[in-house]
């Protein structure tokens, strides 16, 4: 998601970027949003090893929108303006901040807005399933960075005798329904691009100081194209429930004041 400011200053960019909980990573090329270096959780590898206690969402923090689920879409409303992605794949996301590399629910100490809804793929972090074709199966992986990952037994991934901790059992349930949760939306999402109701939309964000953000690079559904829908493809996405995540949809976009209210606060704290 792209966004365009017609009165940048030096102070804001600056301020924009300096605010780190000290969890940040690079993203490496061709790697999942957020992680760096997933690998397989074993018991040779792992053993002694543990999750960081309280390592926070500060990885969030140079991301404005993050892929959600067809799911969540009900809670996800009630938060953040949710849209769908341009390139083709109608991916769901949630928009988090209406600046390049700002989220505005994350502060600089990591700690989420409070009340907010968290994203499941933000909670699926460090963890995350990756598919092994020679073995036709999916393998959990954990993201190995010092940030994440230390040496201890304050959350260990696998116990003294080297049967998986309860840790490693919740995430790995949590990766199931979350890939379950996964294929779902990529039907919807299909059917979705294919129905001809997207439309490209641009918000425009007004600031004091006559300021104007141009957020731009992603697609809504259009309530006039939906109310044309044919009766067929209505009662089958009915069936499918599919409408009430659409209606969920819609109703999100009132979260777009939601998201300006936050950054007039954060403009004038970097004012300050």
């Amino acid at each position: 998601m792209a966004q365009s400011d017609n009165k940048k200053s030096d102070k804001k960019d600056k301020a924009a970027g300096s605010q780190n909980s000290g969890q940040r990573k690079p993203q490496a090329s061709g790697m999942p949003l957020f992680y760096s270096n997933p690998e397989p959780l074993e018991v040779k590898k792992h053993t002694g090893l543990s999750l960081r206690k309280n390592f926070g969402f500060g990885f969030t923090h140079d991301v404005n929108a993050v892929p959600i689920n067809l799911v969540e879409m009900p809670q996800v409303c009630h938060s953040y303006p949710i849209a769908f992605s341009p390139d083709g794949n109608a991916t769901p996301v949630a928009i988090l901040g209406l600046r390049d590399n700002e989220n505005l629910f994350v502060d600089s100490q990591g700690q989420w807005e409070r009340g907010s809804y968290v994203p499941a793929y933000i909670r699926r972090y460090p963890f995350i399933f990756s598919e092994m074709p020679a073995k036709d199966q999916l393998t959990l992986c954990v993201d190995n960075v010092d940030n994440v990952i230390e040496k201890s037994n304050e959350q260990p991934f696998f116990s003294a005798d080297g049967t998986p901790s309860e840790l490693s059992k919740n995430a790995l349930e949590f990766c199931k329904s979350y890939h379950f949760a996964a294929q779902e939306t990529l039907e919807f999402s299909r059917a979705l691009q294919a129905s001809g109701l997207l439309i490209d939309r641009e918000a425009q964000i007004r600031l004091p100081g006559n300021r104007v953000i141009n957020f731009s690079g992603f697609k809504i559904i259009s309530a006039a194209k939906l109310a044309e829908m044919d009766d067929h493809t209505f009662l089958e996405w009915r069936k499918k429930d599919w409408l009430r995540h659409v209606y969920a949809h819609l109703f999100s976009g009132v979260q777009w004041n939601r998201l300006t209210a936050l950054l007039n606060e954060r403009l004038e704290k970097e004012a300050a």
